[in-house]
């Protein structure tokens, strides 16, 4: 995938990535590896900051301990190192609580976000709290997808040896901790992206507007993407696929793959299994898959849409089955 560096950005682009340094400490490869399609920069931003950095009621430990639980679910090593190093290290070291009002409830403890995300049940929290923390989990079943498909195993950079990680992790964490004592002004990214109406699968989120502005905008702009970039029956295998999905592994055979795909037009099946895949099991995407898609004549562009797009739906998913049995 092309990047963009900090110095060649512009306009939106340029916004997000001082935003991304202001407000999350770093410039987060998860989130910046969607450059290539502003669009879904914007989205991907959006919905990280409003859910999980911004000033709300939900304290950030209670939002990492639901994003590393999401991760480990998701087998993506990068995220479950990341949200669970900062969680530690924010369950040693709290943050000074900072609300604008009252002071929100007590966050829940780990052990019963953790065993939340991964059986459903009732929500071990106040229900004021559900749109940040849902929506935190909806944020990342969304870049856990993303971050298999397109970045390593580790956070590290480039080339680094595998021993670096502890060094690395450090300065990381130090910086995300830097930048979460600050103020973080609620609803500030919404002006990157169009008013949109609320979906059915975010009802969720109606009970805080922010949320729920935050999460309409960016859907509906994965949405446009997806329209604009990808074939429509590509879309609809996709959504065949995940209309009879439990969330459950897939597993490793091909059978579940291979059925919807022979429905596709053959110069259509590689980015149909690239998207199918990127759904249901994106530890399985590899050079293969990806480069298949790319002989058939998608770009970057399209592998990106592929990808946010077929993610998106999966995490619409999961988390309307997260909520289904509360």
């Amino acid at each position: 995938m092309a990047t963009v560096s900090f110095g060649e950005a512009a306009g939106d682009t340029a916004r997000i990535y001082r935003e991304l340094e202001r407000d999350f400490g770093v410039l987060a490869p998860p989130v910046a590896l969607h450059a290539p399609v502003p669009e879904l920069l914007a989205a991907s931003w959006t919905t990280l900051r409003e859910t999980m950095l911004a000033d709300g009621r939900a304290p950030r430990a209670a939002k990492e301990a639901v994003a590393a639980a999401v991760s480990a679910g998701n087998e993506c090593p990068f995220c479950t190192t990341m949200h669970s190093t900062m969680h530690d290290s924010l369950s040693l070291r709290p943050l000074p609580r900072r609300r604008t009002g009252a002071a929100g409830p007590a966050g829940p403890a780990a052990e019963e976000l953790s065993a939340w995300i991964a059986g459903g049940g009732k929500p071990p929290f106040e229900p004021e709290l559900l749109p940040e923390l849902a929506g935190t989990a909806l944020c990342l079943h969304y870049l856990n997808r993303v971050v298999n498909v397109f970045l390593g195993p580790r956070p590290l950079p480039p080339n680094a040896p595998a021993k670096a990680i502890g060094p690395v992790l450090r300065v990381l964490i130090g910086l995300m901790r830097s930048s979460a004592r600050a103020a973080t002004a609620p609803g500030a990214s919404l002006s990157l992206l169009p008013p949109a109406p609320l979906p059915a699968d975010l009802d969720w989120a109606a009970a805080d507007p922010r949320i729920a502005e935050a999460l309409a905008r960016s859907t509906a702009a994965v949405e446009r993407v997806g329209a604009a970039l990808l074939p429509e029956a590509v879309r609809a295998a996709v959504a065949g696929a995940l209309s009879r999905w439990d969330g459950a592994d897939p597993g490793l055979g091909r059978a579940w793959l291979d059925a919807p795909l022979n429905e596709l037009p053959p110069d259509e099946r590689p980015l149909g299994e690239l998207a199918l895949l990127t759904a249901l099991a994106s530890y399985r995407v590899d050079e293969r898959v990806v480069g298949a898609a790319r002989q058939a004549g998608a770009g970057d562009r399209e592998i990106l849409a592929a990808c946010s797009w077929a993610s998106q739906r999966a995490a619409l998913r999961r988390v309307r089955h997260l909520l289904s049995d509360d």
